[in-house]
């Protein structure tokens, strides 16, 4: 009788651990995040979707919304500057739970992750100083050229595609930095961070984009699998309608490239 009962008392231990691990193994990725209270946001320093103020706080398009959607969550919202090349890691090891930066729906990058209907249009545009720019206004003109592109961006997979010379960078500034220093002689980026960073009345008024390679959208990416991507297509609806994703594109001069 006692090896009847401690058996019985095994077994439904065993059913109660297998239960435990299939309840942790079924928590939904929305639970994960509201249960730390925290969404942490992977990005790059990118205006005018992401970026840092005077005071060291991150603002943009792609930065405002996401702290509304943080309201929308009942979470919190931090920011953390990765590296471009390691989105992916970063986000499948949780040390992000979004990447919300700009970010070009390529067939690799909604291989791999949960995507966000889009929400932006975007073009990669060739950036060159301002006195050489009417040499370089096709595809077959710029070849010549030695570029700077940040590491695992579109802008980088568009200089392959084209048969560019390039150096890879930790980041799009870091390639317009490049072109002002005369160390590169031009940059590939998304044309929505061109409009806002070079040309007069910027702090690169002798460069200027020429030459564009693609049009493309953005979207958000989160783990493979995981629910908030349908929860901000919620979100994106909510605050379409009221208004609010027009408030934030003002703001920041991104208007024309919403999708709506």
């Amino acid at each position: 009788m006692k090896k009847r009962i401690l058996s019985l008392g095994l077994a439904i231990a065993s059913a109660l651990a297998l239960t435990a691990c299939g309840s942790k193994a079924a928590k939904s990725d929305i639970d994960y995040v509201k249960d730390k209270g925290t969404l942490v946001v992977g990005v790059t320093d990118f205006a005018p979707m992401d970026y840092m103020d005077i005071n060291g706080e991150w603002i943009g398009f792609d930065a405002d919304l996401a702290k509304a959607f943080g309201e929308y969550l009942g979470v919190n919202v931090e920011f953390m500057e990765i590296e471009w090349s390691n989105k992916v890691l970063e986000l499948d090891g949780k040390t992000v739970d979004c990447i919300w930066n700009g970010m070009t729906l390529t067939d690799e990058v909604t291989s791999a992750m949960e995507c966000s209907q889009p929400y932006c249009n975007n073009a990669q545009v060739v950036i060159v100083k301002s006195d050489v720019a009417d040499k370089y206004t096709t595809v077959d003109s710029i070849k010549e050229l030695n570029f700077a592109c940040e590491d695992g961006s579109a802008g980088a997979a568009e200089a392959d595609a084209n048969g560019l010379n390039y150096t890879g960078v930790e980041s799009q500034a870091a390639a317009l930095m490049e072109v002002a220093a005369g160390t590169s002689d031009a940059a590939i980026i998304d044309s929505l961070m061109a409009a806002a960073m070079v040309g007069e009345g910027t702090s690169y008024a002798d460069l200027t984009y020429t030459v564009p390679l693609n049009e493309e959208e953005y979207g958000v990416g989160f783990r493979k699998g995981s629910e908030l991507a349908g929860e901000l297509n919620n979100f994106f609806a909510s605050v379409t309608a009221d208004g609010t994703m027009d408030k934030i594109a003002n703001e920041y001069g991104v208007q024309a490239a919403l999708i709506k």
